[in-house]
């Protein structure tokens, strides 16, 4: 059967959108957590069933692929425990999670479909991101870049790269994701700049922004702005970003919210925001979480998803 006529570059690009969210190896993935579920039910570890997991398509491996590309996160699986018999829960993912990003194939597509209009349309400016965790949604902005030998624009990375703050205002009392309860969203400067050195992309036209955000994001030294994608998932974080860089995005540019469909923080700093400044774009759906709106432009540039 002869293969689809796919440009480089685009193939370039879908196989780095798997390999960010875990695709190309997920079967292993589902391996080490088969073992640890049958290691807390008491249960005999099968040899074939490891061998043969994506032969077989083993139900967490369907599990896990249908989530994985519509960016929602699967940590807490259930199991039978080998002494009571009763179903019991256990949340593997300190253990389990090891793709790159957590924002899954649906909103990796948006960031593709943003920078090939920024292309097409000669929008200018950089591109930034401001809550990078693991740095997969900016190895992928970094990825497109190179793929189009586009060397008049940077990539931002900004974070504190210590994890979120505490709660700091009322509107995120209750949302405590710091390191002291979720140290795996705390990711060094260190383990981001490994990430980009072991896709191949770690050079000048990365920079990256440490610290928290009311800080460190009034004196970000970048003028323009062609996409700006926010995942600070609290209302402080996000509103520090708006208030900020907003301004800064250019007339045809894309503002990028991660978590708009998930925290009821982010969602009302976002709507404040809008409203103060009387922005009118409508918000364009990605997924269940994600949204975005192009700046000056009431066009959609895509179906909604």
């Amino acid at each position: 059967m002869p293969i689809d006529i796919v440009a480089p570059e685009e193939r370039y690009l879908d196989l780095l959108k798997k390999s960010l969210i875990n695709l190309l190896y997920l079967e292993n993935e589902v391996r080490l957590i088969y073992i640890l579920l049958s290691v807390v039910a008491g249960q005999p570890i099968d040899i074939k069933t490891i061998r043969e997991m994506e032969k077989d398509d083993h139900p967490i491996l369907k599990v896990l692929r249908d989530r994985r590309g519509e960016g929602q996160i699967q940590f807490i699986w259930n199991y039978p425990d080998g002494k009571s018999g009763e179903t019991k829960s256990i949340n593997l993912r300190d253990a389990t999670e090891v793709a790159h990003t957590m924002i899954g194939g649906k909103r990796l597509d948006n960031i593709h479909r943003c920078l090939d209009v920024i292309m097409r349309d000669r929008v200018p400016g950089d591109v930034m991101e401001t809550g990078v965790w693991r740095g997969g949604a900016v190895v992928f902005m970094r990825g497109y870049l190179a793929a189009y030998n586009m060397t008049d624009r940077t990539v931002w990375a900004a974070d504190s790269f210590a994890g979120l703050p505490k709660p700091a205002t009322p509107e995120d009392a209750g949302y405590d994701f710091s390191v002291d309860v979720h140290p795996i969203l705390a990711i060094s400067l260190e383990e981001v700049q490994q990430l980009f050195a072991k896709y191949g992309l770690l050079d000048e036209q990365v920079q990256f922004v440490k610290g928290w955000f009311h800080e460190s994001l009034p004196n970000v030294p970048v003028k323009e702005l062609a996409l700006l994608r926010l995942d600070g998932d609290l209302y402080k974080s996000t509103r520090d970003a708006l208030v900020n860089l907003y301004h800064k995005v250019v007339p045809g540019g894309f503002i990028i919210i991660d978590d708009y469909g998930d925290f009821q923080p982010c969602q009302k700093a976002v709507d404040e925001f809008r409203l103060q400044n009387n922005i009118r774009e409508p918000i364009e759906r990605i997924d269940w979480t994600g949204v975005f709106w192009r700046k000056g432009d009431n066009c959609s540039i895509y179906p909604k998803l």
